[in-house]
């Protein structure tokens, strides 16, 4: 009785590398073994930049803030501290956007924020 080599399933593994590799400059993209570690590490890179994203938009977002808060007259730290005590639920993603493109209703924000911390 012949051997079986898993013809269809080898194939199909293969291909979905080579798939996957595409656009690697040289080797890397045609050379089986090349693609199989430049994807491996690719892949690993990717997994964790996903995660490093929301910490450089975090990041930035705060620097926004920072920044708008401060052309009112108050920190980062007690703007966020006056947020809490006037049970202002909106989201760094947001205040940023609004820091942004909202300069008057961001100022208003800060108002109640400084509001809340003088009572």
């Amino acid at each position: 009785m012949p051997r079986v080599r898993c013809s269809p399933a080898s194939r199909a593994r293969r291909k979905k590398i080579m798939k996957a590799a595409k656009g690697y400059f040289g080797g890397r993209s045609r050379t089986l073994k090349q693609a199989k570690e430049t994807l491996e590490r690719a892949l690993c890179y990717a997994y964790r930049d996903r995660r490093q994203r929301k910490r450089d938009f975090r990041r930035l977002w705060i620097t926004r803030i920072s920044a708008g808060v401060r052309m009112n007259g108050l920190t980062y730290n007690r703007f966020v501290e006056g947020m809490k005590k006037a049970q202002i639920g909106l989201d760094r993603k947001i205040l940023a956007d609004l820091a942004i493109s909202d300069p008057a209703a961001f100022a208003g924000v800060v108002e109640q924020a400084k509001v809340a911390l003088e009572v």
